[in-house]
């Protein structure tokens, strides 16, 4: 008798056909592919390769005893080390209760979305996982293409086209930056003039700063500055502390948006109940800064800043066009000037390109369309992170602050990153 009725499909129309985020894919790919043996460059995730700050590391050790449940918003204590952080750092006053702890701003962004009755506002390119959380709560998606010769920066005359169309309608736009996947930000002055059109037609911003603590010049501006009233600001421990596997994240609400807030924290105690006892712990030892970590912020800032630079520069010598990255560990270079050279080799979409490079040389990349944008362009994510992080820290430690950083550094402490550079110029031919 057959029992194949009992093994019917019967998933959410949402998730049927969902493929695991692109990100993720590419680092279990290339992680297979070393487990058979190859030889595998990975430039695919974005995982800091900095190790967790010492002193951090030690509060969790300390706290690793702690194994009650904690507020649903987050640890008081935590709370309060958050927003002294947005006091100190960017001159912001909120409240304690005005935070939201949760295990990854990922899980947090999720959540709001969930919990917001309105549209998602995404500019393009864009981190691969808003656009899926969306989809799977059902929310429409408007995506605002952005332009190559503008750093991909959102303007606000983008902005004020898309929203004069419906000028009341609920919207969410979601600002990133330093940018996954492009590794630039926004200067004051283009925050100032898109703060003016979220707050004309009354939209709420979320200012994804993951990466802000990782600005190459250190000045990492925060539109809620420019915005307060209309802003949540999602960071967390993932990228400025190496914490990814830790999973914490915090959003920060303006009091304006105190309904909103209290909606994540109802939908939260139904399902994460609480973030990690210790991780909260030692959350608070990361955010209340100090001289230890704030060395550790600027030698990761000149390793990365040193990188970025020298990649810059060898897909300039390669024949691309793009600007010098300002922030994180990415970049987004566009192959379009070397279109009919890989047409001659049968590549002529993103994926294509992506593909043949990892099978020929071993470089894992990302296509553009994991991004959001179209298949036949060509657009890639490069992470620069597939490097020794404690070991390149200790060596930055030993050259002077006043010297820079040279390629010598970079070929003996980098010397993947290094390599698979050297193998696509050498695959371009």
């Amino acid at each position: 008798m057959s029992t194949n009725s009992v093994h019917e499909v019967h998933l959410n129309l949402n998730v049927r056909g969902l493929p695991l985020s692109a990100t993720l894919e590419i680092n279990e790919l290339s992680n297979r592919l070393l487990k058979e043996g190859r030889r595998v460059y990975k430039l695919g995730l974005g995982q800091s390769p900095f190790p967790v700050p010492q002193p951090v590391v030690e509060e969790l050790r300390a706290n690793a005893h702690q194994k009650d449940y904690l507020p649903v918003r987050g640890l008081v204590a935590l709370q309060e080390a958050v927003v002294d952080y947005f006091e100190r750092t960017q001159s912001l006053v909120y409240r304690p209760e005005h935070v939201l702890v949760g295990p990854g701003s990922k899980e947090l962004m999720f959540i709001l979305q969930l919990v917001y009755y309105g549209d998602l506002v995404i500019p393009t390119p864009s981190w691969v996982s808003y656009a899926p959380q969306a989809h799977i709560v059902g929310h429409q998606v408007c995506w605002v293409p952005t332009r190559e010769d503008n750093n991909w920066l959102l303007t606000p005359a983008e902005l004020e086209r898309l929203c004069a169309k419906d000028p009341t309608k609920p919207r969410i736009v979601i600002l990133n930056y330093p940018n996954n996947p492009t590794g630039y930000s926004y200067s004051d002055q283009q925050l100032r003039e898109l703060a003016a059109v979220a707050r004309k037609h009354r939209i709420i911003l979320l200012s994804d700063e993951i990466y802000g603590e990782l600005q190459f010049d250190g000045g990492h501006t925060s539109i809620a500055r420019y915005y307060p009233e209309g802003t949540i600001i999602s960071s967390g421990l993932s990228k400025w502390c190496g914490a990814g596997g830790w999973r914490l994240g915090t959003f920060i609400f303006p009091k304006e948006l105190d309904w909103l807030l209290e909606g994540m924290a109802a939908v939260a105690s139904e399902t994460f109940t609480a973030t990690s006892a210790p991780i909260q712990y030692a959350a608070i030892r990361a955010f209340n800064g100090g001289t230890r970590i704030e060395r550790y912020l600027w030698q990761s800032r000149r390793i990365l800043a040193t990188l970025g630079d020298y990649i810059h520069q060898r897909l300039v010598r390669m024949g691309l066009q793009l600007a010098p990255p300002q922030g994180g560990f990415y970049l987004f270079p566009n192959f379009e000037p070397l279109r009919e050279k890989l047409a001659t080799r049968g590549i002529s979409t993103s994926p294509e390109l992506c593909t043949r490079l990892l099978d020929e040389t071993g470089v894992a990349i990302l296509p553009g369309t994991a991004f959001g944008r179209p298949e036949e362009e060509l657009t890639v994510r490069l992470a620069y992170v597939d490097f020794d992080g404690a070991r390149t820290l200790a060596a930055a430690e030993q050259v002077p602050g006043g010297k820079d950083l040279d390629e010598a550094f970079l070929r003996q402490n980098c010397e993947k990153i290094v390599t698979a550079f050297d193998l696509i110029e050498e695959w371009l031919g």
